[in-house]
């Protein structure tokens, strides 16, 4: 509900003139806010709504309209902007607020089961405690991280196309929606990983895979070959993400999945920024080239690390017959 005032205020702005800047950055801070406050909460709901088994492919569709919104959404609010303005655009947005609300009525109450997160920084201390003692937990975190930071080409993409592209802004962006490409067609083929027994394997081949996949992607003089591995690293970070989060929710008790979830979060959105940053240091007194070649082997080398010093990652399954979420951490 927040988020939708937000919007309406958004709607009342752009029809005053005017309006101060300073309010609106202000509105789009309290957005903001709402947004990071719900995301957790949301996480929560698909392991309550769907059996074990079915978990990973719930995810992976869950996947697929992040993609597809973040495909879609630029081009659909252009049209918009171009048909009915910036106070239109606004509008619809706020409209559809009244959609996600009759959905998220309908759905059944999902109280956490035994006893509840203890709030402020009480609860805050719970959700790192439980993060330092558990162990496959930690490890999908860390392995997400270690992909993100160590590797993260998107920063590198002007500079990589003005090397094999001469520059031309029709090029640029190409890289993105390659990763986009493998990434969607991975969440179409989820089937494919999504029933496989083991999803911190799954995860640990798949952060791997985007740590390769960069590499030789640094590494290719031809630029269209290049794009490819762009696909194969789109896909092997869908992969990744699903499992990830397959571990995260099946292996969080109820009560602390929302705390976990906020670490989640916070890691898939801090993640990539930091990576930006250092492969642009890198970069800087020395290539793109060896900013990303060395960022990709240094993924694999850290998800390697991941692998050999938490063997609770590794075995620890989906199947039904598994250990139920609510076990003790693993050392």
């Amino acid at each position: 509900m927040g988020q939708a005032g937000c919007s309406g205020l958004l709607v009342v702005q752009s029809a005053v003139a005017g309006f101060p800047v300073g309010a609106v950055l202000a509105i789009l801070a309290v957005q903001s806010c709402f947004v990071a406050g719900s995301a957790p909460a949301s996480r929560t709901f698909i392991p309550r709504l769907l059996p074990r088994e079915q978990l990973a492919a719930g995810l992976a569709l869950n996947r697929i309209s992040f993609q597809a919104c973040m495909l879609a959404g630029p081009a659909l609010g252009g049209l918009v902007i171009g048909w009915l303005g910036v106070t239109g655009c606004y509008a619809i947005d706020a409209v559809t607020f009244a959609c996600a609300f009759y959905g998220a009525f309908g759905l059944p109450a999902m109280l956490p089961d035994g006893e509840g997160a203890r709030p402020g920084l009480r609860g805050i201390a719970d959700g790192l405690g439980f993060l330092v003692r558990n162990a496959a937990v930690r490890g999908a975190l860390l392995t997400d991280l270690a992909a993100m930071v160590l590797s993260m080409p998107i920063s590198l993409f002007p500079l990589v196309n003005a090397e094999r592209f001469d520059g031309s802004p029709r090029t640029l962006g190409l890289f993105l929606t390659a990763i986009a490409v493998g990434g969607v067609a991975a969440s179409v083929f989820s089937g494919a990983f999504t029933r496989l027994p083991r999803p911190g394997v799954v995860m640990l081949v798949g952060s791997a895979t985007w740590g390769v996949a960069l590499a030789l992607f640094g590494l290719m003089p031809n630029p269209w070959l290049g794009l490819g591995f762009l696909v194969v690293a789109g896909a092997a970070d869908t992969l990744s993400v699903v499992s990830r989060s397959t571990v995260i929710q099946l292996h969080t008790p109820n009560a602390m999945l929302g705390r976990v979830s906020a670490a989640e979060q916070i890691v898939g959105q801090a993640g990539p920024d930091l990576g930006n940053l250092r492969a642009g240091l890198v970069a800087a007194p020395t290539s793109a080239l060896v900013s990303l070649v060395s960022g990709g082997l240094l993924c694999v080398a850290a998800v390697a690390a991941v692998a050999v010093t938490t063997p609770s990652l590794r075995r620890f399954s989906s199947t039904p017959s598994a250990e139920p979420k609510s076990a003790e951490p693993t050392p």
